[in-house]
Parts: structure tokens; C-alpha cells; sequence
């Protein structure tokens, strides 16, 4: 599997994560842990357009 594609899956599990994680914290979204997944998939999605933008 390429980067690209690692990337966009990691992606989506994440997205998945927090999203369930929101439901689970009643769409407080103050709470550190989703503050903290949100963190993390600001990081992915930061790398993934980072290695789209390099192939360009």
C-alpha cells in the first residue's frame, strides 16, 4: 500500500474515531479528548496534503 493510500486510511479511521467520540461526549467539544483527536487528525490530514502537494 502507498503512503497516499495509508494516509487516507488512517484518515478515515480517525474521522471515524472522532466522530464516534463526539457522540459519546454529547457534542461537548471542549472535551480533552476530542480537542486531543481532533489534534490528531489535523496531524494526518496535514501530512497527506503535504505529500499531495510535493507530487504535484
Amino acid at each position: 500500500m502507498s503512503e497516499i493510500e495509508e494516509l487516507i486510511k488512517d484518515i478515515d479511521t480517525l474521522k471515524k474515531n472522532l466522530n464516534e467520540l463526539i457522540e459519546k461526549k454529547d457534542f461537548n467539544l471542549q472535551d480533552p479528548e476530542i480537542i486531543k483527536a481532533s489534534q490528531e487528525l489535523n496531524i494526518v490530514i496535514t501530512r497527506y496534503n503535504n505529500l499531495i502537494a510535493g507530487k504535484l
